[in-house]
């Protein structure tokens, strides 16, 4: 066995007599098209609304409370999804976010939220967990979607324009303001998150 290995690595490492470096490079590329197309594809499914709600933990949870906000029912239909939220655009920070979510895989394979009182138990902690990762990239997810610069304050209510007016000033960022618009707030909730 070992010398079968060895003689396909030999046979690896040499140049083709048979097969012109043409043909050797074109095969190649198209197997990386191809890998490369199923990698994406196979991401982009988990970026899916159905996806996100496979497993009951989401389904029988977070996905009840979102379908009773804005971002999912409202006057214009446009509707936002587990994704869009939680899942950055740009291929280096949704890598990075891939990467981060197998924790998540693992706390499903382990059972750490598996019924509902588990999950109402660990909700905080999860919350504050985003919370700090949206913190940290300036709530990138929501600027992909909302902006002080598109904002028509003219059109808000008073208060509303006069907090987005404040937040834009100290340089604050959407959750900052925002928990809970699309999830219902953990109970425990320190008063300044609140």
């Amino acid at each position: 066995m070992a010398s079968r290995i060895k003689q396909l690595w030999t046979a690896l490492r040499l140049p083709s007599a048979k097969h012109s470096m043409f043909g050797l490079l074109t095969v190649g590329f198209l197997t990386g098209v191809f890998f490369w197309g199923g990698f994406n594809t196979a991401l982009e499914a988990t970026n899916s609304m159905e996806f996100c709600i496979s497993c009951h933990e989401m389904r029988d949870n977070v996905y009840q409370e979102y379908k009773k906000t804005i971002h999912y029912t409202n006057r214009t239909g446009v509707r936002a999804v587990c994704s869009d939220c939680h899942v950055p655009k740009d291929w280096t920070h949704k890598m990075v976010r891939k990467v981060q979510a197998s924790a998540e895989v693992w706390g499903k394979l382990m059972g750490t939220i598996d019924t509902r009182e588990k999950f109402e138990a660990n909700r905080l902690r999860l919350a504050e967990h985003e919370w700090a990762r949206m913190k940290a990239n300036d709530s990138r997810e929501c600027r992909n979607c909302h902006s002080f610069d598109g904002m028509d304050t003219e059109k808000q209510k008073v208060r509303g324009a006069k907090m987005h007016k404040i937040a834009q000033d100290d340089k604050q960022t959407c959750i900052d303001c925002h928990k809970g618009i699309a999830h219902q707030k953990p109970k425990g909730m320190k008063e300044e998150d609140e």
